[in-house]
């Protein structure tokens, strides 16, 4: 209230996250934010996909007080406007409400907790920036003919993205890295690795900050995985660790370990890579994802692993110590993280509960291989289409497990009529 009051902010957006991964918003002005503290603020459940039926609409939003942001662009007559991200209970006011993906991740993380860990992610988001027409419209021009790193003059979207950069640290992320990436138009920011619930809150609001950035420079932003046939499409890269809550080390380093891991880490890789084709629904959710998944593109087919192969699903950057982790490298940044990294984390734990290995890892270029050699070398792949993602996330009853009754069975059948519609 207090900073607020002191920068002037007049209207608050209550932020939460529907099933399919946008952001919805209730505004409130300055005198009815104690009330939003005190967790009084309802809305009405039924008008959100997915969320409950028009009989048992009234819900409650419960404010994270340590996503307080103030936005670095909403200025208007000097007024400013903030953001909270919420929870969602039902109409009791002390139920979370399971249909809402944070409390679903939340969880998860509450067994990792139950079993002495917390979960740090760092997300890689690419996008790419297209032109507008006259009518202001979307185009497939990019403007630019940027390549991977390349600098100005070719590189149009620079000062877009420097923008993007500035008002990501005015709103607390600490930018790792930001450049051209391989196709014309498209771009990569990196923010630092941090627990990961406020990871899955930063990229609903990474989207949210480029898409306003881009429209201020007269570009379109898009997270669409493949936008245009022949060239690299978009990822989300999910580098994940383990650490222990006792003392905060890395679960997954080992100095004496095979390729310094310690048999967590394996573990965790062998929970990823037994449930990856049933998680392949949530964490590549459009018709489209499947077009980025494909031989030739960096993006991985395989269901493969390795240190220093990336044609593979899963690869182990080469940091160590503190910066052990695991790079997961199918996800594209059209998921909804929240329940992307639910199920993720659910899938490692589930493998160091079994105690699972993961097959041989394999350093050499996969795609380079005939459906025979592979068959003959066991590689099974990814999902090809949405429609084989869907089955396999029916055929694998740890993700109904992980997600409970009301994500999951939402979540298929908007993505059953998509298939449909598509």
């Amino acid at each position: 209230i207090k900073s607020a009051q002191e920068n002037n902010v007049e209207f608050i957006r209550l932020q939460f996250t529907d099933m399919f991964g946008i952001m919805k918003n209730v505004a409130i002005t300055l005198s009815q934010l104690e009330k939003a503290l005190d967790n009084d603020c309802m809305f009405d459940g039924s008008s959100i996909d997915g969320f409950v039926r028009i009989d048992e609409s009234d819900m409650y939003l419960h404010p994270d007080y340590d996503t307080w942001t103030i936005f670095p662009w909403r200025k208007h007559q000097n007024a400013q406007t903030a953001r909270l991200i919420c929870s969602v209970y039902k109409s009791d006011n002390e139920t979370p409400f399971m249909g809402d993906p944070r409390n679903v991740l939340q969880k998860v993380m509450d067994e990792a907790a139950e079993m002495g860990f917390g979960f740090n992610v760092g997300p890689e988001c690419e996008f790419f920036l297209f032109k507008l027409d006259e009518n202001g419209n979307p185009t497939l021009e990019t403007g630019d003919e940027g390549g991977y790193f390349d600098l100005n003059p070719i590189d149009h979207g620079e000062n877009c993205r420097r923008d993007i950069c500035l008002a990501l640290e005015d709103m607390g992320y600490t930018i790792e890295a930001s450049h051209h990436e391989v196709a014309e138009g498209q771009h990569e920011i990196d923010f630092q690795f941090g627990d990961v619930m406020l990871s899955a809150d930063r990229v609903m609001t990474f989207k949210h900050v480029v898409k306003t950035y881009a429209a201020k420079h007269g570009l379109h932003a898009t997270f669409m995985p493949k936008p245009i046939y022949g060239i690299n499409g978009s990822g989300m890269h999910t580098n994940m660790s383990l650490y222990y809550l006792k003392d905060g080390k890395n679960a997954f380093d080992d100095p004496n370990g095979e390729m310094g891991l310690s048999e967590t880490a394996y573990n965790f890789i062998a929970g990823i890579m037994a449930h990856i084709r049933g998680i392949a629904a949530f964490s590549n959710p459009t018709v489209n994802s499947y077009k980025r998944l494909v031989p030739g593109y960096e993006a991985p087919s395989y269901l493969v692993w390795s240190a220093s192969n990336r044609s593979c699903l899963v690869r182990i950057p080469a940091a160590r110590g503190k910066g052990t982790r695991v790079e997961l490298r199918c996800p594209d940044p059209t998921c909804n993280p929240y329940l992307e990294m639910a199920l993720c984390l659910a899938a490692g734990l589930d493998g160091i509960k079994k105690k699972m290995t993961p097959a041989s890892p394999i350093d050499y270029n996969v795609f380079g291989l005939s459906d025979e050699e592979l068959k003959a070398a066991g590689i099974d792949c990814l999902p090809g289409s949405l429609k084989e993602a869907i089955e396999a996330a029916k055929a694998d009853p740890f993700i109904k497990e992980t997600l409970g009754d009301h994500v999951f069975n939402n979540y298929i059948e908007g993505k059953e009529n998509e298939w449909d519609e598509y």
